[in-house]
Parts: C-alpha cells; sequence; structure tokens
C-alpha cells in the first residue's frame, strides 16, 4: 500500500491535507499548524516515514507514524478539530465546518474504513508533501 498526504492549506485551525493510497484520494488530513515540529503542537516535517501498527491506550489499534525527528507518538486517528490532536494525523471524508471551526468530517467512520483497508498490514511507508513544493518543483 502507498500512501501520500499532500498538505494544501494551514490556517489557525490547523494544516489541511488529502490521503491518496495508491494514487486515488482516500481521506481529508488534519495536523497542527507547522510549529518547528515541536512536540503535540506541531504537525510533523515533509517527508517520508515507516508507520507500524500499535495498540494505542487511547485510540485502540492504529498506526505510529516512526522515526521523525525528536518525536514520537504520533499516530493516525479519528478526530474533527485540531484540538482533537496532538501532533497526530486525522482522517476525514471531507473538510468542512463544525462549531465554527474547519474541520474534518465524518471522521469515525473514514477512520474505521482505513483500518479495514489496513487489514493484515503491520505497516506501511507514507510521503508527506507539502502543495507549496510541488508547484515550484513544476
Amino acid at each position: 500500500m502507498k500512501v501520500t498526504i499532500i498538505r494544501y492549506d494551514e490556517d489557525q485551525d490547523g494544516t489541511f491535507g488529502v490521503m491518496l493510497v495508491d494514487g486515488m484520494p482516500f481521506a481529508s488530513t488534519l495536523e497542527p499548524m507547522d510549529k518547528g515540529n515541536a512536540v503535540n503542537i506541531s504537525c510533523i516535517p515533509a517527508g517520508e516515514y515507516e508507520c507500524g501498527i500499535v495498540d494505542s491506550p487511547r485510540f485502540g489499534r492504529t498506526f505510529e507514524v516512526n522515526n521523525v525527528p525528536g518525536r514520537s507518538h504520533i499516530l493516525f486517528h479519528a478526530g474533527n478539530v485540531v484540538g482533537d490532536t496532538r501532533g497526530c494525523i486525522l482522517l476525514g471524508a471531507h473538510e468542512g465546518i463544525l462549531h465554527g471551526d474547519r474541520a474534518v468530517l465524518n471522521s469515525g467512520n473514514t477512520f474505521r474504513r482505513f483500518l479495514a483497508m489496513c487489514s493484515g498490514l503491520t505497516g506501511f511507508d507514507v510521503k508527506i508533501l507539502e502543495a507549496e513544493r510541488l508547484k515550484e518543483a513544476a
């Protein structure tokens, strides 16, 4: 399984992106704003990472992004608004507004679909790209 996240926007409500699985759009993503990779309050730097299956006390079976310099416990999980993440990657069906904030919506169902798609996997690689860098490369 080939996973790519393309971040396309950032504001006070977080860093928004789209997750591609094997080249096809699968989910909207939400991470905290870029605050220099600071623990619990920042998105992780763009790059390529290995992800491994873990059992989180809070979120249950999920996948953790490994080998992020100076960081650990970066999970994929359900959540709607930036307040639901402490540096993790939230998955939703689409972007929208929730209680006046930008959000990813239908997150629980989207996260369950993600886990079902990963059934039998112990890990996968994820590539995280910034849309601005894609424009510069073109």
